[in-house]
């Protein structure tokens, strides 16, 4: 007589199939395998986060427009401590005399000396990634490498290879602490190898198949692989934990089968609450976080078909290993806690209200950083070590560059002008204020002036400006007094130059040799600050990067050139990235909270059938939540916005699941003994899991604190391993508490999703399949099924639930499991 309802009968079919079929199961992953590891290093990275700004921000505008317009020629800040100032002006020499540099700003200003340190600004005649500027920094640190020097450049960086470096080191710190875990939470040590595999296969297939989305962020790909297996190495165990309960009374084979039947609906919904968390983080305005959200949702579900598909097989595969290597469990009872909860269930949960009020006053008080500069890391890398010697001693620089329409250099003059005497505004350089021996770029000579400055002959000065005119159909000053004609300098410069060069003009050798030295400092001038439409303006200012002043500030510098140009300007810098940043924080932060908490507890309310339980549970992992961030603002440390957001996501949604094992314990115990021996019971019963699970998320986030130099993903590896701390601690000494003195709340907010209910009251012997609700008079004999005789008075949803009368006398199975499975969910 069948005992099982017809979902119970599809799902052991399905888990059958997958057992039996192994051997094609294996051969379906090893092709997957194969595919991700070729398209692995075909999925390019993006290091530039301002493109995840929205499309229509300034920000992200303005740098697209100054990528396409102008040239941005690598550079390079170099101090050398303990030398004098005669000294400084001899290496400056020998550093100006290298090929590849174009220019060395040096003096005696307190800019450029100072404390027995000399700061030299180097510009290159590449970009940044050129390979004559490699050369030329290559040849600058040979000169130096006797000296107590610190470069900072974004030339020939290795930022993206030495994280790489860190983030693979944390990988196998992580492994080997796993390892240790396992092998004290773990019955076989055969096991292991087993869990090994699935992540191994789990994160080889999340990595390949991001190729899917062409471009992830960098960030992502190297923080991805290492909060998979914090969130997603439980299901494995969870799992495996299973087979060995069933293996102790099974062969393997039927052991496989039934753990997997058992434990996939369990480990599918522990899933969801990830997932729904993850997909909080995809709705964020800063499109980093669909980036990381989109990657991690995928990684959850190629963990989740690498342990429901792949690891039954290789249970039953090394089914004569596992047996032979078992163990004792090392893991201790710890019914302490659970009579701890029964004896201070009145004090705990007000207490922790009055933690939950201040905690959350306290992290709304954290101080948030926009930028990367501020935000210290434990393991710091030679580049931040450079650059934090350098500030340290001279001041940090702010540049911000003002992009305006081309054409007018009396408008950008006067605009040079007027920001120059701005408040806080240290510098402005434009081709308006730029000088070429005593002349402006920009300022009207004559032939005779312009003759004098390029060593030319005063009548081939002249022929040139007819030409000009000419050539730009100027024909009214070729009948007036032509040598009053005025032409910017610039222009006319740039002229006579492709005169020569096409030919049409033929100098002597001094002569040309002025004029190509000449042209080369013009043409990092003019590639610098002006484009085909638009001209760039560069701001120094004495404010930080990264600070509320600096932004209240922007507005000013946006008011004054909103005199000269009605549109199309753009404000671009270092502090409007971070001020973008700060505004789409706003929204996200309330967003990412808003939408977690509503999303799980959606997933809790289908899950316990309660109102209450679900409030209490999120309420619960909520305050471990801001407990987290109460301590970052406690520390005064600066704490990136980017790394707030995703903690706070992935927080709630990897720890709720520790939560819903205390819970589900604690639930289906209550029902065969009293609630104190039951809290007893759930709190010890769940340790072991939660004990491993917990472990592994804060010791991963640990290492990544400790171990990477990225201040985002530092800080999302510091706050992600603390918070998993502080959710173990309230989620053993706190929700028992909060579980035994809110039940009346929870048993009274009970719902069921039963429709088509039908009444009936009969005696005899009755044969249930499916979920009642109602009065049993009579005997059960039975756990899970069993013999029903007596009374029968309860409601029943008749397309769900299988009822029918027998013959006085005849004996027959009851299911009641349709609660049951919601709990055990």
């Amino acid at each position: 007589m069948d005992q099982k309802s017809s979902r119970s009968r599809l799902i052991e079919k399905i888990s059958t199939f997958i057992v039996d079929k192994r051997l094609l199961v294996f051969l379906v992953f090893i092709s997957a395998i194969i595919f991700c590891i070729f398209s692995i290093p075909k999925t390019s990275l993006n290091s530039d986060i301002i493109s995840y700004l929205p499309e229509d921000s300034e920000t992200l505008l303005g740098f697209r427009l100054m990528d396409k317009e102008f040239t941005t020629y690598g550079s390079a800040r170099i101090m050398i401590s303990n030398i004098s100032y005669i000294q400084a002006e001899d290496i400056c020499e020998e550093i100006s005399g290298i090929e590849g540099v174009s220019s060395v700003d040096f003096d005696n200003s307190d800019q450029h000396y100072k404390s027995a340190s000399a700061l030299f600004d180097v510009t290159f005649d590449g970009k940044a990634t050129d390979q004559i500027s490699l050369t030329a920094l290559s040849g600058i640190k040979s000169l130096l490498s006797g000296y107590d020097v610190y470069i900072s450049s974004t030339v020939g960086s290795s930022y993206s290879e030495g994280l790489k470096k860190e983030m693979a080191f944390i990988l196998v710190l992580s492994l080997i602490l796993i390892l240790g875990v396992l092998l004290f939470t773990s019955t076989t040590y055969m096991e292991i190898p087993v869990l090994l595999i699935v992540f191994a296969v789990a994160a080889i297939l999340n990595m390949g198949t991001n190729y899917l989305f062409g471009t992830i962020s960098f960030i992502t790909s190297n923080i991805a692989i290492v909060l998979q297996l914090a969130l997603a190495f439980d299901y494995a165990v969870n799992l495996c934990h299973r087979y060995t309960e069933e293996r102790k009374v099974k062969e393997a084979r039927e052991a496989a089968i039934a753990a997997l039947s058992k434990g996939a609906i369990e480990i599918s919904s522990s899933s969801l609450t990830a997932i729904v968390s993850l997909v909080a983080l995809t709705l964020m305005q800063f499109r980093l976080g669909y980036d990381m959200g989109l990657v991690m949702i995928k990684a959850i579900l190629c963990s989740l078909v690498s342990v429901l598909f792949l690891m039954p097989g290789l249970l039953v595969l090394f089914h004569k290993g596992i047996d032979k290597t078992r163990h004792r469990n090392f893991v201790p009872p710890i019914y302490f806690i659970g009579r701890m909860a029964n004896k201070t269930k009145y004090i705990v949960p007000p207490a922790f209200v009055l933690i939950l009020v201040l905690s959350f006053f306290l992290s709304r008080q954290c101080d948030f950083a926009f930028g990367t500069k501020d935000i210290p890391t434990v393991k710091q890398n030679p580049t931040q070590i450079a650059e934090k010697k350098i500030n340290e001693t001279f001041k940090q620089v702010n540049v911000l560059a003002v992009v305006v329409p081309a054409g007018d250099y009396d408008k950008e003059e006067a605009l040079l002008k007027e920001l120059s005497e701005l408040e806080h505004v240290e510098s402005v350089t434009g081709l308006g204020n730029v000088r070429v021996k005593d002349y402006l770029l920009t300022e009207k000579m004559t032939p005779r002036m312009f003759a004098e400055l390029t060593d030319l002959d005063i009548d081939m000065a002249k022929l040139l400006y007819v030409a000009y005119d000419l050539q730009n159909k100027q024909y009214g000053y070729l009948i007036n007094d032509f040598n009053e004609r005025g032409v910017p300098l610039y222009e006319m410069f740039m002229f006579a130059y492709q005169k020569v060069q096409e030919g049409y003009v033929t100098l002597d050798d001094d002569t040309n040799a002025t004029l190509n030295k000449m042209y080369k400092q013009l043409e990092m001038a003019t590639n610098q600050l002006r484009g085909d439409h638009y001209s760039r303006l560069v701001v120094a200012l004495d404010l930080p990067e990264d600070r509320a002043e600096t932004f209240a500030y922007l507005p000013a510098v946006r008011e004054v050139v909103a005199k000269y140009y009605k549109e199309n300007t753009y404000l671009v810098g270092n502090s409007v990235n971070n001020d973008a940043f700060s505004h789409s924080f706003e929204n996200d932060d309330i967003k990412i909270a808003v939408l977690t908490f509503l999303f799980i507890m959606i997933v809790l309310l289908f899950t316990f059938r309660s109102a209450a339980l679900p409030l209490l549970m999120v309420i619960t992992i909520q305050g471990s939540v801001w407990i987290n961030f109460a301590i970052q603002a406690l520390s005064h440390n600066r704490v990136h916005f980017i790394s707030y957001l995703i903690v706070s996501a992935i927080q709630m949604g990897a720890t709720i699941n520790y939560a819903i094992f205390i819970t589900n314990r604690y639930l289906v115990a209550k029902r065969r003994m009293p609630k104190p021996d039951a809290i007893v019971a759930a709190t010890n019963g769940a340790f072991p899991t939660i004990i491993t699970s917990g472990t592994i998320l804060a010791a991963a986030g640990i290492l990544i604190g400790v171990f990477s130099s990225d201040p985002v993903i530092s800080a999302i590896g510091r706050c992600l391993g603390r918070g998993a701390i502080i959710s173990l601690l309230l989620i053993l000494f706190v929700l028992p508490q909060i579980l035994m003195l809110g039940d009346i709340i929870i048993e009274k907010t009970r719902f069921s999703f039963i429709t088509n209910t039908k009444r009936t009251l009969r005696s005899g012997n009755i044969r249930v399949d499916g979920y009642i609700k109602g009065y049993v008079s009579g005997m059960i004999n039975a756990r899970i099924s069993g013999t029903l005789r007596g009374e029968f008075n309860a409601e029943y949803d008749s397309r769900n639930t299988f009822v029918e009368y027998l013959d006085e006398g005849e004996e027959t199975d009851i299911a009641v499991g349709k609660e049951n499975e919601a709990y055990e969910t």
